[in-house]
């Protein structure tokens, strides 16, 4: 399956529009009906419908596999222009917001790092393409068990560091005297839904979603009432409202590096400013 014609398809899919694709890709509007076709050919089905631009159900199976399909083929292109290319004399890593801390704030030198605070699900792909050097992603684990990331590339995985965890309440809640917390306890609770920082483990019970990577907003909008947030809980603390820490289940706030794989240069001892004494 030749990768060029199935970019074709997907943006045509995504943009519902052979125009609207040729003006993205650069090329004429016949040149992505001659992709569609081409692609349509080789695989023996309508891939997509005309009038409307719509994926058919072969069309929409194939958008399932060509995503991850073209990741891998940027992350291998990426992977070999890696060991072609000079070590960089910067470096740019992709942290996601909570991972954001002291641990990564006291590693950093006074120069040539550039930081990109991406959503967490945003940071393998960045890593594994290029577009970063090295990456930060964080979420809920028990103690010593890795984060279950994307299966984007083969990306080094190494624990970068472990903390409490805290769910953040509104003053007068029913809950903020309590010295800890159980999430069982809080089964009818209303919960922000945060995917750029959050934890995501209460989504199904939004009151609010938050689509941003301010750590900021979301605790300003957990002390106004408007749902819980569970976060680290040094996060917790240094908010307004009142951080109650998670006694159950047994989870901790977990955050690991991610890199491509051998490093060198300024990547390789930045890498090991941020593990150095990490867990397991």
């Amino acid at each position: 399956m030749d990768p060029h014609l199935l970019r074709t398809f997907v943006t045509v899919a995504r943009l519902a529009s052979f125009s609207g694709a040729a003006r993205e890709l650069g090329y004429t509007q016949s040149a992505v009906s001659q992709h569609i076709a081409a692609l349509e050919g080789d695989l023996r089905a309508e891939l997509l419908t005309r009038r409307p631009v719509a994926p058919t159900p072969a069309g929409v199976r194939l958008l399932e596999h060509a995503g991850p399909l073209l990741l891998r083929l940027d992350a291998a292109r990426a992977d070999v222009l890696r060991l072609a290319a000079a070590p960089p004399g910067r470096v740019t890593l992709a942290a996601s917001p909570l991972a954001v801390g002291p641990r990564l704030l006291a590693a950093l030198p006074a120069t040539g790092v550039t930081l990109r605070v991406l959503p967490p699900a945003e940071v393998p792909a960045a890593v594994a393409t290029g577009g970063c050097d090295l990456g930060l992603v964080d979420g809920p684990a028990a103690p010593s068990d890795p984060l279950r990331l994307p299966d984007v590339a083969p990306l080094t995985v190494t624990g970068a560091g472990e903390e409490e965890l805290a769910v953040l309440l509104p003053d007068g809640h029913p809950f903020a005297g309590r010295a800890a917390v159980r999430l069982d306890d809080l089964t009818d609770a209303r919960w922000i839904d945060a995917p750029g920082v959050g934890l995501p483990l209460t989504a199904a019970r939004a009151s609010v979603r938050y689509e941003g990577t301010d750590v900021h907003a979301l605790c300003a909008l957990a002390a106004a009432g408007h749902g819980l947030a569970l976060l680290p809980r040094r996060v917790a603390e240094a908010a307004a409202g009142i951080a109650v820490p998670l006694s159950a289940p047994r989870l901790v706030h977990r955050t690991e590096l991610l890199s491509p794989g051998a490093l060198t240069g300024a990547a390789a001892a930045l890498a090991a400013r941020l593990t150095a004494g990490s867990p397991v």
